[in-house]
């Protein structure tokens, strides 16, 4: 119980107050930029190197190469990424960081007239760079404690909602299509997400609509549509393309 409550508060946190790149301590690198082929130009070591400079924790997007503290509270970690934004004459690139929801908390872009590609991307992203401040997260970890404070104000309010959490399928669970298993994490009256064990990003996120136990939903592909409950397990309306949908049931453990 103490594990869901914990989460459940982390998560709630971090959609709530962590808006700005210095908040984080941990920022995940893909292995491979966006819009870059097989050559990356050394961007990757370049933006790792400045980021453990200003004082970040850089990981990969595997979870299993994740610090403990980083795998209880995956939205914890902010994604970071470079985009080939050149155009035919300069070198450019979008310095981007986004949330575990998917969210963009700050974006940068760099260009140069260096046309030698190694070192006019790196010159590109060294300007992007300039801007990413350094990781102050004990700044996020005071006001956790003040979010925490003023959600659970009394020890017996405290256990009643635990409780609540613990034993109620629609406030939480674990559920499965027979391929992923998923943690059910409710962010308020209104909203959950479903989360994978080894995933740096909600699985989907449900957000209530006005007709009761149907949701819409953002899959992490970016997708949107449809969820619901049925016969308490959660059923998502999967996207096919071509405005066509599969069912896919996730039971309740």
């Amino acid at each position: 119980m103490k594990k869901v409550s914990t989460l459940i508060a982390a998560v709630c946190f971090t959609i709530s107050y962590a808006q700005k790149v210095s908040d984080y301590k941990y920022i995940a690198l893909p292995e491979k930029f966006s819009g870059f082929k097989s050559e990356q130009y050394k961007l990757d070591v370049l933006l790792s190197k400045t980021l453990k400079q200003k004082q970040y924790v850089v990981v990969s997007r595997s979870r299993s190469q994740w610090t403990a503290e980083a795998n209880s509270n995956p939205c914890s970690v902010l994604n970071a990424d470079v985009i080939n934004d050149s155009g035919f004459l300069r070198n450019k690139i979008v310095l981007e960081f986004k949330d575990c929801n998917g969210k963009v908390v700050a974006s940068q872009k760099g260009s140069t007239s260096i046309k030698e590609f190694e070192e006019g991307y790196q010159d590109a992203l060294k300007q992007a760079l300039v801007t990413v401040p350094v990781s102050s997260p004990k700044a996020m970890a005071v006001r956790a404690e003040a979010v925490v404070q003023e959600v659970q104000p009394s020890e017996p309010v405290r256990e009643v909602a635990l409780e609540t959490v613990a034993n109620s399928p629609s406030q939480s669970g674990k559920y499965s299509n027979g391929k992923v298993s998923l943690q059910k994490v409710q962010i308020d009256d209104s909203q959950f997400i479903l989360v994978e064990s080894n995933g740096s990003v909600p699985f989907a996120t449900f957000k209530s609509t006005s007709k009761k136990d149907t949701f819409k939903v953002k899959l992490k592909s970016g997708e949107s549509t449809i969820g619901y409950y049925e016969n308490a397990n959660i059923v998502i309306e999967m996207p096919k393309g071509n405005d066509d949908y599969s069912k896919e049931v996730f039971i309740l453990n």
